[in-house]
This record gives C-alpha cells, sequence and structure tokens, in this order.
C-alpha cells in the first residue's frame, strides 16, 4: 500500500508554468534538466516520474521497480518505451487538447509569412529598394490570399480540428487527409496522395510513430504542386529532412514552415538550420509554447496525477 508517493519531475526547465501542489501525501523533486545516463539514478525510488522530452528507456524501467506512473508533460509520448510499460504494469498517461490555439497560430503565422513573401520583403527594405522605388509601392515578390486556398491536413486531431477552424474563418478550402496507404476512405476524409496533389497548403499534425516515420519523403514532394507550402508542426522525423531541402532547393515545392527538427537540440548540426532561402521558415520547437497554453498544461498534468493516486484513469495511454 503506497503511503507517500515520490514524484520526480526530470525536466521541470522545460515548462515555464506555475505548478499548483498536488492534493495528496508526497515527496517532489525537480531536476532542471537531466541527462540519458541520469535518469536511472534519479528515478530508482520513484513512484511518479514526470517528463516532457527526457526518454525512459526499458532500461530505465528495469532500474525503476518502485515506478507507478509516467506522467508526460506534453502530449507525444515516443520518448517513453510504452511496451516496456505495458509489460511491467507502469501506467503512462499524457497532456490532451492544451494546444487547441497556440499550434493552429502558429501554422498560420508560418503560413502568412511564406504565403505574402515576408522574409523576402524585408531583404527588400534592407537593401533599401523602396526608397530606390520609382512608384509608391514595389512588385518584387509575389504575394498570394490563403482566401480560395486549399489546405490539405494529415493529422485530424485536436490541433488539426483547430487550424481547420482558421483555416474555414479565412475562406479556404481543407482536405482531411486518410492514413496513408489505408485501404479504405472514411466518410470526411481524402485519400493521401489525392490530398497531397491538390493542396495549396499541407500542415502536418500527427504523432512520430513507426508509421508516420518518414511520412513525407522524395515521393510525397513528387506529388505536391510547385505552389505548395509545407507546414510541419508536429515532429520532425515526420518528414524526410533531405528530401525537404532538396525539394526547396529545386523549387519541387514552393516553400516550407517547420517548427521541428528530427534531432533536438540540433547539437550536432541539422541541414534544415544552414538554410538561408527566403521560402523556408525555421522556429525552435515553439508552438505549443504560449504562456496560456503552458498554463494550461502545468493544470492538467497535475490534474492527471492527481487523478491516478485517486485510482481513476485520466489521460491513460498505458
Amino acid at each position: 500500500m503506497i503511503t507517500k508517493e515520490y514524484v520526480v519531475f526530470l525536466d521541470r526547465a522545460t515548462l515555464l508554468a506555475d505548478l499548483r501542489i498536488p492534493d495528496f501525501n508526497h515527496a517532489w523533486v525537480e531536476l532542471p534538466t537531466c541527462t540519458v545516463d541520469q535518469v536511472a539514478e534519479q528515478l530508482w525510488r520513484a513512484t511518479i516520474a514526470i517528463t516532457n522530452k527526457v526518454p525512459i528507456t526499458r532500461a530505465v524501467l528495469d532500474a525503476s521497480p518502485k515506478l507507478r506512473l509516467i506522467a508526460v508533460a506534453a502530449t507525444g509520448t515516443n520518448n517513453v518505451d510504452l511496451d516496456a510499460c505495458r509489460e511491467r504494469g507502469v501506467a503512462v498517461c499524457n497532456i490532451r487538447g492544451y494546444a487547441q490555439h497556440t499550434v493552429p497560430e502558429h501554422v498560420f503565422m508560418l503560413l502568412l509569412a511564406l504565403r505574402r513573401n515576408l522574409l523576402a520583403w524585408r531583404v527588400s527594405l534592407q537593401n533599401d529598394a523602396w526608397q530606390k522605388a520609382e512608384q509608391f509601392c514595389l512588385f518584387d515578390h509575389e504575394i498570394h490570399d490563403l482566401h480560395g486556398s486549399t489546405l490539405g491536413l494529415i493529422g485530424y486531431g485536436n490541433v488539426g480540428v483547430g487550424v481547420e477552424r482558421l483555416a474555414r474563418a479565412f475562406g479556404m478550402q481543407v482536405l482531411i487527409a486518410e492514413r496513408k496507404g489505408a485501404a479504405e476512405i472514411r466518410p470526411g476524409r481524402v485519400a493521401f496522395d489525392e490530398v497531397l496533389a491538390h493542396a495549396d497548403q499541407i500542415s502536418l499534425h500527427t504523432p512520430l510513430t513507426e508509421d508516420t516515420q518518414g511520412l513525407i519523403g522524395a515521393r510525397e514532394f513528387g506529388l505536391m504542386k510547385r505552389s505548395a507550402i509545407l507546414i510541419n508542426t508536429a515532429r520532425g522525423g515526420v518528414v524526410d529532412e533531405a528530401a525537404l531541402v532538396s525539394a526547396l532547393k529545386t523549387r519541387r515545392i514552393a516553400g516550407a514552415g517547420f517548427d521541428v527538427l528530427s534531432l533536438e537540440p540540433p547539437s550536432q548540426g541539422n541541414p534544415l538550420l544552414a538554410l538561408s532561402l527566403p521560402n523556408f521558415l525555421l522556429t525552435p520547437h515553439v508552438a505549443w509554447s504560449s504562456r496560456e497554453a503552458m498554463q494550461a498544461l502545468a493544470d492538467q498534468l497535475i490534474d492527471n496525477i492527481e487523478a491516478f493516486v485517486r485510482g481513476e484513469e485520466r489521460n491513460r495511454v498505458v
């Protein structure tokens, strides 16, 4: 019988929000960061582990005999060995719905900047092009409206629905993609390849799994319109980054806006970091992190843990 929970937050510095004190008997330890090599040492007596991005592997679980719950302080759970958790009876819960406004707004920030050529206009101004103009405005770079264009959504969870809501407000048509290679097309969905071929913009909102690793590669870029824009605020591994670089440099697609990379932080470099193109935007995995969204995440995190201690299943993945 557990009379006192031992809670360890492995990467508290990833969450800029207030955490209320859990309403149960507990000891609380929080680390700003934690390396892979330190995880087992930190969790050997923990009954509840909190992680945002720190990996919890099979080896860590073997070294953590008291562990009963892994509370992921994010939606994605690809940093946790879920099969090993099932085998050991360790529960896993995640955060849901907190990013329904912040990520869609980030998607449209990227879309608008690319569709209206914001970076290219900034360079023109820096080069005094307006001052040298013979008329009141410049026509150096193309501008296109979102209104009347077609957005393809790959992934239709809470965030995808939020992106659709904003797209409809802009007067866009929306195509919701069926899973790649699906034998049947569900009502309201469109075949994966058909979405790629017809969408003016494509926004990715899938988790990173074995099925979605490299979901968008050279083949998929070949199906897209040359005028298409690809937005990725999901996970870096969903897109073949080398294929993306090639597609941008050869103008196979018109542009891309990314908030994620295959390895984060990119301490050993990444081909996307070296891209200096007016048709490519990269932000450092911040689409999720408005202060409002982080506080909602923090509140839900404690809700999940308190529910588990009460014996309730809330946002359970395992």
